[in-house]
């Protein structure tokens, strides 16, 4: 794998506030209003490792959301921040802590940072952050890059800790599920760089799909799904993401998705492992911050 053109860029941003409309309700998929909860802010006592559909929430991360005020900047950040990237807090009660970024939401873009519990209590929205953004432009290993296989999303220096072996000629990866492309809404037909994808599953019919234990941190193998330019449906093409939210409850969305790898299924070797599996956890980030 190649890194030697990659550079790295500080960029920033802060802490967003949730938001609501004067009408504070969505809508389900049978029509029943809800109010959204746990989507954007600081959200506390969810944690990596913790089921998809453990709690009555839309779309709820652990940790920050980081925005910044002006859009095309605010795009930039999305774009730029990778999973591991280091995160640091610049102002409030916690200045001078790191986290890592877990991943970004897609619309208007906002970038989903970790952070130790006893930080995250100290962090409020309006708090100032620094990212270190690297690793969008990282090449994988030439055989497969010359297959159009890539990375995005993701710091290089996290690969080796993930259950991701990346060879000269193939990938080997464990996963929680493979699904079929079928199951994606929101995010499709949106640039992966800077948008999640939402894989419509809930606890009701998330063990049909082999996702009954999936939580926030897992990879997820979607195939017939190429995500290199904008996010949509090619035949033979196989993606892997990273799980970052809790499951929503709105048609079309679902537990957000961010893409890290899309290359071609025969290059490619994927075990799912339904009850067993190991994603990104609070250890690997914390190495990460390191």
């Amino acid at each position: 794998m190649s890194t030697d053109i990659v550079l790295a860029t500080n960029t920033a941003g802060v802490i967003e506030h949730p938001g609501l409309d004067s009408n504070p309700y969505l809508v389900d998929a049978d029509g029943r209003p809800y109010v959204p909860t746990g989507d954007g802010g600081v959200v506390l006592g969810l944690g990596l490792g913790d089921s998809v559909f453990g709690y009555d929430t839309d779309h709820a991360s652990p940790g920050v959301s980081i925005v910044h005020p002006e859009q095309a900047a605010r795009h930039a950040l999305t774009a730029f921040a990778c999973l591991g990237n280091r995160v640091t807090v610049r102002s409030g009660a916690a200045a001078g802590a790191t986290g890592a970024v877990l991943g970004k939401r897609g619309e208007q873009g906002r970038v989903l940072a970790w952070f130790e519990p006893d930080v995250l209590a100290r962090l409020v929205p309006g708090d100032a952050m620094a990212v270190r953004a690297f690793g969008q432009g990282a090449r994988l290993p030439e055989p497969l890059a010359n297959l159009g296989g890539q990375l995005l999303n993701i710091d290089p220096g996290l690969l080796a800790m993930l259950p991701l072996d990346l060879g000269e000629s193939g990938v080997s990866a464990q996963v929680r599920g493979s699904v079929g492309s079928k199951l994606i809404g929101n995010g499709i037909g949106r640039p992966a760089h800077q948008w999640d994808l939402d894989l419509q599953v809930d606890k009701a019919i998330a063990t049909d799909h082999g996702l009954g234990a999936l939580a926030i941190g897992d990879l997820v193998a979607v195939r017939d799904l190429d995500v290199r330019h904008n996010a949509g449906y090619r035949s033979g093409w196989l993606t892997i993401g990273v799980a970052l939210t809790t499951t929503s409850p709105r048609p079309g969305h679902g537990v957000g998705l961010m893409p890290i790898l899309c290359l071609p299924e025969t290059a490619a070797q994927v075990e799912a492992r339904a009850e067993d599996h190991v994603g990104v956890t609070a250890d690997i980030l914390a190495s990460a911050m390191a």
